[in-house]
């Protein structure tokens, strides 16, 4: 496949894979980008008394099941957990269907409970989204986003298959090296690549919560991490315990459907905005409201690809970077609107393309050989290949492009290439659309924002249909962002409530936000 006519955007010379990067790790990362860091509670000096579970993971060696015992000690890096985490590695199957052959080390972080014995429920397994998020890193950065959940629970991430220091995909030597071709994958990290998936990974943590001591899974999920948490509630429904789905992607939707499903949702986020900014911003970049301020976005696209603006740190910012840039200040909700209108106007009014470039590309390297840790692009594509089997080709590239800009003048040219992200990728995924359903699994709560640009609302109620009856429970938020919690306080009370309690929210309930 990897033979097959490179895509063109708007940018002379710049081919699919570069753009579609672009679109994807924006996507992915927006949300995480918000999140602010403070010091965790002081830990109880009480003897801790350590967990065990009866139930480990049917057809495993012994060897990585009662053989195995998880040696915690402190973290050699990131720099960020030097102090108050343990680090660990837990060896799995590289193949689940072959589990006597060859084994990976999958790299694990864990920041103890601070409150009484007495009261711990156990492990709460975090992912923070992606996919190609490193949950090793991801903790220390995120911690202050659950400390009110450290009291009950031992909060530990991981990195999943690809990602990090868990058997890492590379797709190249160089920073310079931007191709993310599928030919170049398979040529430095083939082997690896068809076990990265995301049942793969949801069968690293099944075998994660027997090591930890939990007969059953509790984790906590964000985007992507929502769809790792339903796989895993697919296949494992008896070992469910609290599970939460938050900004959770649609189960029903093929990788095109989703792009074009977050290109809408973008669009009527921005129109959002501008209606805001026309009624309370003086001096409003995008004009009197969403149509004026479509026409005066097309006018800044059609000037920027013409003629880049500087961004800072010797980079450009082009017509596609526009489109990136503001996407990722939406995902921050409200709270960005002001600093967003401000950063046009600086790119309106003096070309300065700093403002809102800043911080867009700041997480993941460019270089898919850079070190371990920091591999993100690269396993992003990777394991959305991995489970994605759509394979298209270019005969309705015109068509598809034309549906991206009808759905949005604002993103829509940007995006359009987003669905052929797996174009030549040459292993088969798994298949169009996730299999969720998870009959007879504890009560699973699946938490939607209305206004979320990132994971559109409609994932959310898809989410907890296809669970199935009794089993996904959707709580509403109507709040503008990727992600609403802990920003909103009622999501918050009510995730912490059932986490704590296992009791869900009563069906429908709705917590009041920025977009009441």
């Amino acid at each position: 496949m990897s033979d097959a006519h490179p895509i063109r955007s708007r940018r002379t010379g710049l081919s699919v894979g570069a753009r579609i990067i672009a679109v994807i790790v924006l996507t992915v990362f927006g949300a995480v980008s918000a999140w602010l860091q403070h010091d965790a509670p002081g830990r109880s000096t009480e003897p801790r008394t350590e967990f065990t579970a009866d139930n480990p993971p049917a057809g495993l060696p012994t060897a990585l099941t009662t053989g195995q015992h998880l040696r915690w000690a402190g973290c050699a890096s990131p720099p960020t957990a030097r102090t108050g985490y343990d680090c660990t590695t837990m060896k799995a199957p590289l193949d689940y269907r072959k589990p006597d052959g060859r084994t990976i080390d999958v790299a694990l972080i864990r920041r103890k409970a601070t409150g009484p014995n007495a009261r711990r429920i156990g492990s709460l397994v975090l992912n923070f989204g992606g996919p190609g998020v490193s949950g090793v890193s991801g903790l220390p950065e995120f911690l202050n986003q659950y400390g009110s959940l450290l009291d009950r629970y031992d909060l530990v991430s991981f990195d999943p298959r690809g990602v990090g220091a868990t058997i890492p995909v590379r797709c190249g030597k160089t920073a310079d090296d931007t191709s993310y071709d599928g030919a170049a994958c398979a040529k430095y990290s083939g082997g690896l690549l068809p076990y990265i998936g995301t049942s793969h990974t949801a069968r690293d943590l099944d075998l994660m919560r027997y090591l930890l001591g939990d007969e059953q899974l509790h984790y906590f999920g964000v985007s992507y991490g929502t769809a790792l948490g339903a796989v895993y509630a697919h296949l494992y429904p008896s070992h469910v315990g609290r599970l939460v789905l938050e900004a959770s992607v649609d189960p029903t939707e093929d990788l095109y459907e989703k792009g074009l499903s977050q290109v809408k949702a973008a669009q009527a986020a921005f129109d959002r905005f501008a209606a805001h900014c026309a009624a309370r911003i003086r001096r409003c970049p995008t004009g009197d409201g969403p149509e004026e301020a479509a026409r005066r976005m097309a006018r800044l696209a059609d000037r920027l690809e013409k003629k880049p603006a500087p961004a800072g740190a010797g980079k450009d910012l082009d017509a596609d970077g526009l489109a990136y840039a503001v996407s990722e200040h939406l995902d921050l909700g409200t709270d960005d609107w002001t600093p967003l209108a401000k950063a046009l106007t600086a790119l309106i009014d003096h070309n300065d393309g700093r403002p809102l470039s800043k911080g867009v590309d700041g997480i993941g390297s460019a270089d898919r050989a850079a070190t371990p840790r920091d591999n993100s692009r690269a396993a992003l594509i990777a394991i959305t290949c991995a489970d994605s089997s759509l394979r298209p080709d270019f005969e309705h590239l015109d068509r598809d492009e034309a549906r991206f800009k009808a759905a949005s003048p604002v993103f829509g040219a940007a995006r359009s290439a987003s669905a052929y992200l797996c174009y030549d990728w040459p292993f088969d995924g798994e298949r169009t659309t996730l299999q969720v359903n998870a009959d007879g699994a504890a009560p699973v709560l699946v938490v939607g924002g209305t206004g979320d640009p990132n994971t559109p609302y409609p994932g959310a109620r898809h989410m907890a249909r296809a669970l199935g009856d009794g089993v996904g429970v959707l709580l509403t938020a109507q709040e503008e962002g990727h992600g609403t919690y802990p920003q909103n306080r009622c999501v918050m009370e009510k995730v912490d409530h059932y986490l704590h309690t296992g009791r869900t929210p009563a069906p429908g309930t709705v917590c009041r936000g920025s977009m009441s």
